[in-house]
């Protein structure tokens, strides 16, 4: 069997495996991507964060992302019974990007990749991984298959995961553990937005609460078409009659804010659903490998976080690697690890708030603190890594203790 020889081997040639191919590639090595599936192709996750501005800009990709006239984003607004509460990314406490794009995916994804085979990387596709073995040096041999059944193996110094739902060396390696998320189910589709323009929200995403623990994406792109999504507990969407697109349109019928909007709309696609999403890994690297973005850990689409954790974990993962393959010491879980569960763990704290009804009840307060929804803004852009920011640092119990604030006050009642 023919063995190819590279420095980094990259899996999957999402934002996570593109980002860190051209980092290390920028650094002179030989890398070289592999990715199950044909391209473009189909993937939820549209909405991005201005913290992943960053990272596309340090890959080298930005550009290239600005000629396609991607819809840009500048906020996020959430809707509860009428009610708004709009958060405008140039408002956040901490500095840098204050927009960003909200994309279809397949044509975000593969603009990427186009261009990190222009930086002279090759991405095979169609390409999945069979069999890694490791030896005690950290120097791998992967066994890959093509569509025709063809097999070969690549030698490389180290191996970057950027699989996503793939998750190749979890699954290979029997390191998947689940998530302390309840597993929640979406039911969406992309529409032609015939009536947007009575909305007045094209440069933002649109949370609508369709009920205390339900609530509803909307995403419009520059291109005239719409994706929205229905996220709730897989109970929920059992008790509504019909198959997965019977149930979208009772859903988009149901719901004042939707029902005007969509009505008899032209569907892209008929509605698909996608469920059990959040998982975790019992570790984020080993010898001779690092796992990034969802295959490190994926928690929820509701605050837009998954294409910010996949490049950030990669551009930090990236220069890392090229640290190692230069003999220098790295600290994989102080530097790495440790670094992304910031990250990680506050996006979950403002997760479990959200279905707990505290973080609804700091939005939809009657007399909001413009400083801390400054700061709640940071983190709604994705500067989760921001230790200055109080509800950053303290996330773990701010939002909690703020809610309950809040209810002693609309109650009258002096804290």
């Amino acid at each position: 069997m023919p063995i190819e020889q590279v420095d980094v081997l990259v899996i999957g040639a999402g934002p996570a495996g593109t980002v860190a191919a051209s980092i290390v590639n920028q650094q002179g090595y030989k890398v070289k991507i592999v990715e199950k599936v044909k391209f473009p192709r189909f993937v939820i996750g549209e909405s991005l964060l201005p913290r992943c501005m960053e990272a596309l800009e340090e890959a080298g990709f930005l550009d290239a992302l600005k000629k396609k006239n991607f819809q840009e984003k500048f906020g996020a607004k959430f809707v509860k019974e009428g009610r708004i509460c709009d958060f405008n990314f140039s408002e956040s406490f901490t500095e840098g990007w204050k927009w960003t794009w909200q994309v279809p995916r397949a044509e975000f994804d593969q603009v990427l990749v186009d261009e990190v085979q222009k930086m002279g990387v090759p991405v095979e596709f169609e390409t999945g991984v069979t069999d890694i073995q490791i030896d005690a040096s950290g120097t791998s041999i992967t066994t890959v298959e093509d569509a025709s059944g063809n097999k070969k193996q690549i030698a490389a110094k180290f191996i970057i995961d950027g699989s996503g739902y793939g998750r190749v060396i979890p699954r290979l390696f029997g390191l998947d553990k689940p998530s302390n998320l309840p597993p929640r189910k979406t039911i969406f589709a992309h529409m032609r937005d015939v009536n947007r323009e009575a909305a007045h929200e094209p440069n933002r995403i649109t949370i609508v609460l369709y009920r205390r623990d339900t609530w509803i994406w909307i995403i419009p792109f520059s291109n005239g078409i719409t994706s929205v999504g229905f996220v709730g507990d897989i109970s929920f969407f059992e008790t509504i009659p019909g198959d997965t697109h019977e149930q979208f349109l009772a859903l988009i019928e149901s719901e004042p804010e939707l029902k005007t909007r969509f009505h008899n709309c032209e569907f892209i696609f008929n509605a698909r659903t996608l469920e059990s999403w959040s998982m975790s890994s019992n570790t984020f690297y080993g010898n001779g490998f690092v796992l990034t973005g969802n295959v490190t850990e994926f928690l929820d689409p509701v605050f837009s976080s998954g294409v910010t954790l996949a490049t950030v974990s990669s551009q930090t993962a990236a220069k890392l690697v090229c640290r190692h393959l230069k003999g220098e010491k790295v600290d994989w879980q102080k530097e790495y690890t440790d670094h992304m569960m910031q990250g990680v763990n506050t996006f979950r704290s403002y997760v479990m708030g959200w279905y707990d009804g505290s973080l609804q009840d700091i939005f939809f307060a009657k007399k909001p603190n413009f400083e801390i929804q400054k700061q709640i803004c940071s983190v709604l852009a994705g500067y989760v890594w921001d230790t200055e920011n109080p509800y950053v640092k303290n996330h773990d119990r701010v939002l909690q203790t703020l809610a309950q604030v809040l209810k002693l006050e609309e109650a009258g009642i002096k804290p």
